[in-house]
């Protein structure tokens, strides 16, 4: 048993690494299209996950709002190549990653509990590749270990945050796998393909992580869900939704560049194809004041 505690720390010290550098970039607030709106429509709330978990989660996240005597609204996000558990009232899945961006509508009052994986961290607890279920959802039953009603019931019927992430948490950990080092790779090349200044094709990423381009994209299929090229490209979307939402956001065709897209006009299509907006309006909506990471 001693000779498993070196193996530990050096687990947990990856993942550590992986997570200090994604914080590093202000990671949590990005993805959300219209922060400043958010703010006044939600609250967000983010907690870490216990030891044993930080190999396969990033983070357990709250959403909540209370919209009643309001008209209707549409929260977009952009998502992440993460898979998430979502303890949602009716509806508790496992979700796959999202290619384009998702619209919550917000309606009432609710509240919905996540844990976010880190990219390749679902695999371990499930038995088919990430690939499978891109873009859909997938039942959760067999990884609660219990039927999803009465895993959300669980969660969901707490009456604060911890005790709500106390509860997922503890179903997590009763089916806790065992370290899988394939998992921990997928998560530092997704770390790296999210750097700042870091690669913009596949080529530079296989390059600077010293991998081939097969088992890379091999991995990626089992592991993430989605292509390398298509997580560099949104990562670049990410930061560049980010810069343009700060007080000192960038001239377009300097971003455009920066992020090596092929011109101003390629940046522009791929932003408004997944914000609703082009760059410049996006920048106009945001211009306000500056967005603080978290």
């Amino acid at each position: 048993m001693a000779s498993l505690v070196p193996r530990r720390r050096q687990i947990l010290d990856k993942a550590d690494s992986t997570r200090n550098l994604l914080a590093a970039r202000g990671q949590a607030p990005k993805g959300i299209v219209d922060p400043r709106a958010a703010a006044r429509r939600l609250r967000l709330a983010t907690y870490p996950p216990a030891a044993a978990l930080a190999p396969f989660v990033e983070y357990f996240w709250l959403v909540e709002w209370d919209r009643r005597g309001c008209a209707p609204e549409t929260q977009r996000v952009l998502p992440y190549p993460n898979a998430h558990l979502v303890f949602d009232l009716g509806r508790t899945a496992i979700h796959g990653v999202v290619r384009g961006a998702f619209d919550r509508p917000l309606t009432g009052a609710g509240k919905v509990l996540g844990v976010r994986f880190t990219p390749g961290g679902l695999r371990p607890f499930i038995s088919q590749s990430l690939s499978s279920f891109t873009g859909t959802t997938l039942a959760a039953d067999a990884l609660l270990g219990m039927p999803a009603g009465e895993a959300e019931a669980r969660v969901l019927g707490q009456s604060d945050d911890l005790a709500m992430v106390a509860q997922a948490q503890a179903l997590l950990l009763a089916k806790l796998p065992p370290i899988d080092d394939a998992a921990l790779l997928a998560a530092r090349l997704t770390a790296a393909a999210a750097a700042h200044h870091g690669p913009v094709n596949v080529a530079q990423l296989c390059d600077s992580m010293a991998i081939g381009e097969r088992r890379l994209q091999r991995l990626f299929a089992n592991y993430v869900g989605v292509p390398p090229k298509w997580v560099i490209q949104r990562y670049r979307l990410q930061e560049a939704i980010w810069r343009l939402a700060q007080a000192d956001a960038p001239d377009l065709a300097s971003l455009a560049q920066e992020l090596g897209f092929f011109d101003q006009a390629h940046f522009s299509r791929s932003f408004a194809e997944l914000v609703g907006s082009t760059p410049l309006d996006y920048r106009r909506s945001q211009a306000t004041a500056p967005v603080k990471a978290a």
